[in-house]
């Protein structure tokens, strides 16, 4: 099969398009041929060696954990799922990747593909639509998430990102007040996405004009975090995905601070696919390229301000 490897670490010269062996099954797995795979920064950062301290992999590796596909067979003791099922995830991030043409999942950690969407716009859906669902709505021990409510307020930073624009889709249907921040090429774009107020972090400091929300979504981090604090009204919460917030901050301000690291539960990916065919939530892609361009891809993530997501069409 064809597939985009690592042998080494480093930049996106790295990204090798070759032929690889198809993989093996295991007890509760299925073979999917992958139609579609989306490229996130957890991506590029286990391609530098970020994470090698965390995720010990044996190289070459097959990179990308965002992938829609169809089921080839199914492995002794998997349940659920049969051959041509069309199916979408994001599998174990400790396997090899969907930068391929087949690869090897867990059928547990599979659910069935919205019919609403093609391959291209399912793949862009899993991790980033998680991502957003568990800090807003609901996250799995122990992380926090903000459990909007409705009429509550969050502010959303980063809003037009794969993560962000999922993000103000989710607590709009929730029912809450959505501000986000975003540039000023992506103010309309995050309005039609449905956020009530935007703020061109460009042109206004967004402590300045945000005052008492209930929840602060950080997807940017740094300075953003650390500004973010006074905008929260007593008893709220500061939820990151970038890095933990410090407890002592969160004491001094009155509020809660969460740190989420994303756990793939097919349940709320059920519950996503089945919003998403009710025309309740969109995915968005903002550009399309061909398994062999990964490299790519990987430069244009890397240079951030993407709209939505990248995604790699892999047949």
């Amino acid at each position: 099969m064809k597939a985009v490897r690592i042998h080494e670490y480093g930049g996106p010269e790295v990204l090798r398009y070759e032929d690889a062996p198809r993989p093996s099954m295991g007890e509760g797995d299925v073979l999917v041929r992958v139609y579609a795979a989306a490229i996130n920064p957890v991506d590029w950062k286990i391609r530098e060696g970020h994470m090698r301290a965390n995720l010990r992999y044996a190289l070459p590796l097959i990179l990308g954990w965002d992938m829609s596909g169809v089921v080839d067979a199914v492995g002794p003791g998997a349940s659920g799922l049969g051959v041509g099922d069309e199916v979408f995830a994001r599998p174990d991030i400790a396997r090899d990747g969907a930068y391929a043409e087949y690869m090897v999942v867990r059928a547990k950690e599979l659910s069935k593909k919205p019919g609403s969407l093609d391959h291209v716009h399912a793949a862009s859906v899993p991790l980033a639509a998680l991502t957003a669902w568990q800090a807003l709505v609901s996250a799995p021990a122990p992380y926090t998430s903000a459990s909007l409510l409705k009429g509550q307020s969050v502010l959303v930073h980063g809003a037009s990102g794969g993560v962000g624009s999922f993000a103000v889709q989710i607590a709009k249907l929730r029912g809450a007040h959505v501000i986000a921040t975003t540039s000023p090429k992506n103010v309309d774009f995050v309005r039609d996405l449905g956020a009530d107020e935007v703020v061109d972090y460009t042109s206004q400091r967004f402590e300045d004009v945000v005052h008492d929300v209930d929840a602060v979504f950080d997807t940017v981090g740094g300075d953003t975090q650390d500004r973010s604090w006074r905008v929260l009204a007593r008893g709220g919460v500061l939820v990151s995905i970038v890095k933990p917030p410090p407890e002592d901050m969160a004491g001094k301000y009155g509020v809660r601070a969460g740190f989420l690291f994303l756990q793939p539960l097919t349940s709320q990916l059920d519950e996503i696919a089945r919003a998403i065919d009710a025309g309740q939530i969109r995915p968005i892609v903002s550009d399309v390229l061909p398994l062999s361009d990964a490299r790519r891809g990987h430069e244009l993530s890397q240079a951030g301000h993407v709209r939505g997501k990248i995604v790699l069409r892999v047949r």
